[in-house]
């Protein structure tokens, strides 16, 4: 899955993904991580995800990586918020208060391009990755975060031959093997209800913990499977 993809979705904009109200996953399950009231959070594959203003509302400094600048100029521009930009390095940095979106690629971060982290929100993050990205994905995200990082996620089941992703379906069993090396996962709850494309699927929400496991360095390098 190569950057055109994306950059081509927000340009036509089939962005179906996007939702237009907060998460009520979020909304009911972020105190559960137990958090500092200004703790910093990282939300990777943002788009122009309306939980960033929740989650900065909550008095949290927000990180967000977006491959499209397209999306992150809709996301301030619709949201009537002032803002600067200029390249970083991989990155091209927009920020206003209390908030930092990266135009770029989530695998070319550091750990020191996102530093301070306590903690991340997913929902819309590994469920847009084909399967051949994921392991890449869970191994980065555990070499970006320090041992007592939490993580918000909130993946999607569905009948695989009903539709097809992204979003992809994205089992438990699938979820622990990703994560169980790095991270002390627990499930919250799993949620029936309907989603892109008005087809049945459920949502599935975890809590997960990064342990003291080291990452070793693979073979293809820090970008694990590739660019996203």
């Amino acid at each position: 899955m190569e950057h055109q993809f994306w950059n081509d979705r927000w340009e036509l904009n089939q962005i179906g993904f996007h939702q237009e109200e907060i998460n009520a996953y979020l909304e009911s399950h972020w105190q559960e991580l137990g958090l500092a009231d200004n703790a910093p959070v990282f939300v990777p594959l943002c788009g122009k995800s309306l939980d960033m203003l929740w989650l900065r509302e909550q008095g949290h400094a927000v990180l967000g990586i977006e491959l499209s600048e397209m999306a992150l100029k809709q996301f301030f521009s619709e949201n009537q918020l002032p803002f600067t930009y200029q390249q970083k390095g991989d990155f091209v940095c927009f920020q206003t208060e209390q908030m930092r979106l990266l135009a770029g690629d989530f695998f070319n971060l550091t750990a020191d391009d996102i530093a301070p982290i306590d903690a991340v929100y997913d929902r819309a993050s590994l469920i847009a990755l084909p399967p051949e990205m994921r392991v890449g994905y869970a191994r980065h995200m555990a070499r970006l975060l320090p041992e007592g990082a939490h993580i918000l996620l909130i993946s999607l089941e569905y009948d695989d031959g009903t539709l097809k992703g992204p979003p992809f379906c994205v089992r438990q069993v699938e979820v622990q093997q990703l994560f169980s090396k790095w991270f002390d996962l627990t499930l919250k709850g799993r949620f029936e209800g309907v989603w892109a494309k008005k087809k049945p699927a459920t949502e599935v929400v975890y809590t997960l913990t990064r342990n003291s496991a080291s990452v070793e360095v693979s073979a293809e390098g820090t970008n694990g499977s590739g660019p996203v």
